[in-house]
Parts: C-alpha cells; structure tokens; sequence
C-alpha cells in the first residue's frame, strides 16, 4: 500500500433498533471499501441513539458483551480494512454507560479506545435540552493511536468545540483526526463547518468526521454534512442530509507542508492574564 490513503466516513441515521443499525451501518461500510477505502470512520452512537434511560440501560451491554462491537470486528475482519467505529453506547454500571470510540485493524483487533470527554449540556434557545451526564460518565484520557500512514487522535462529537484537546493530540503527534459526531440540526448549520476546519487548520492535521444526518426514530434532528478535510483547511468531501457515504484521498505529508507553511505548533509561549 502507498502512503497516500483512501479514506472514507460513513453517514447513517441510527434508530432505537440495534439490529437494524448494525445491518445498515454494515452495509454503508461495505459500499466504502468497494469504493476503495482503506480507513473507514462511522458515526457517533453508529448502533443506538436512545436518550430515553431506561430503554438506554435495558439495550446496552458491556464491552465483551455488545453486540455491534462483535459484528464491526468480524467486518474489519472480512474486509481487511481500519474501521473507526465513531462511538458505541457501552454499558459500564447498572445505570451508566461510556461513549466509546474504537479502532479496530483489519485482523478485527480493537487496537485503541477512547471515552468521549467533554459531556453535551446544554439547554439551546428553540427549546432543545440536552443531559449527557444523566447517563454516561466522562472519560479522562486523550488517545493518539497507530494507523500505517501516521498516528490518530480520536475524539467524539461535543469535543468539538474543546480547541485544547485537538492542540494536545496533534502535539502528541497526531497527523489525523477522527471527530465522529451527532450535532444537533440547530447548532451543526451554526458551527458545524467553521469548527471543522478551525480544528484541521490550528492542528495541521487532516480531519475525518462522520456524522448522523436526518429526522431519527426518537424525534432528534441532526445535522449530518459528514466531512474530510486537508491540514490547510480545504473541504476534500462533504455529504448532505441523507445515509450514504463519502471518500477522499489522504496525502499524509501534507501535514507536514501545512506546519512548515505556518508553524504553529512550535510557536506556544507562556503568558499570564493581568
């Protein structure tokens, strides 16, 4: 394999029915890597989007024990790809579960994981509420993890807007980004795009970022427009509103010409506040 990489994020609308959204998830996955992709990312909460708690703690299961994590495995597996599978609802307590990002090779191996950090609370002006913390415990730990083109710093949706995260995963020595996500319709055509590529540019690093897009099975609306992106800040893909997916062609020593154009990252000074 050449040191350029096809990468591809895969957009879904992810129902109350583990089931059916690991079969259309799966499905998705498959037309990327008929497409060519070698590195496939899916979105935030790819087999459940349940706000709902009990429903939430009565579908989820244990990491051993999920059902979806079996199947993406056995996926990879199959189609000898790196698969990102953006987050999982892992059941972690009796009544809390984490928001958990895997990479898995193409030996169907989880090679890393990472627990969502930043929790979404947020009560937005048309009304939305939004309780994150009600059911799933904040991670503690920021991953850089191994891919064959370079190293990974994964990430989940709300991380988004924590600029310090991407600073210290990029520094870490992370050449991409995965910033899987489920915005709200609301705040994605306010931020979505802006915040993307001020993460790519700030870092020099390229972003990979699927996303859930349409109305869902629970009344939830979200943004979709599942995007890659150069370290300079150029949208290489975007999809729309509907499941489907998109690929773009990834060029890692194009992170090192963005850093060498505006060094940024050598550049931190201490100051103090007065």
């Amino acid at each position: 394999m050449s040191t350029i990489f096809r990468a591809a994020c895969v957009q879904t609308r992810t129902s109350l029915d583990v089931a059916s959204n690991i079969a259309a998830a799966s499905r998705l996955i498959r037309e990327a890597k008929a497409a060519g992709a070698h590195f496939v990312a899916t979105p935030e909460m790819t087999s459940l989007f349940e706000a709902e708690s009990d429903a939430l703690f009565a579908k989820t299961k244990s990491q051993d024990d999920d059902t979806a994590l079996k199947a993406f495995r056995k996926l990879a597996e199959e189609l000898g790809l790196w698969l990102l599978i953006g987050s999982l609802p892992i059941k972690i307590a009796e009544r809390q579960c984490a928001n958990r990002s895997f990479l898995i090779d193409p030996n169907g191996q989880v090679t890393a994981t990472y627990d969502k950090i930043h929790m979404f609370d947020v009560d937005l002006p048309n009304g939305e509420v939004y309780r994150e913390s009600r059911n799933y415990r904040p991670g503690e730990n920021a991953v850089v993890a191994a891919l064959p083109w370079g190293k990974l710093g994964m990430s989940v949706c709300y991380d988004l807007r924590f600029p310090q995260l991407y600073r210290a995963l990029a520094k870490s020595g992370a050449s991409f980004l995965t910033i899987p996500a489920a915005f709200t319709h609301t705040t994605g055509q306010a931020h979505w795009h802006v915040l993307q590529r001020a993460r790519a540019i700030e870092t020099g690093c390229f972003v990979i970022a699927p996303a859930q897009g349409g109305k869902h099975e629970n009344g939830r609306l979200t943004f979709g427009h599942s995007l890659i992106i150069d370290p300079w800040g150029k949208i290489l893909a975007e999809a729309g509103d509907e499941p489907g997916f998109i690929t773009a062609d990834i060029d890692p020593a194009k992170v090192a010409e963005a850093r060498t154009r505006v060094p940024a990252l050598t550049h931190d000074r201490p100051f103090t506040i007065s």
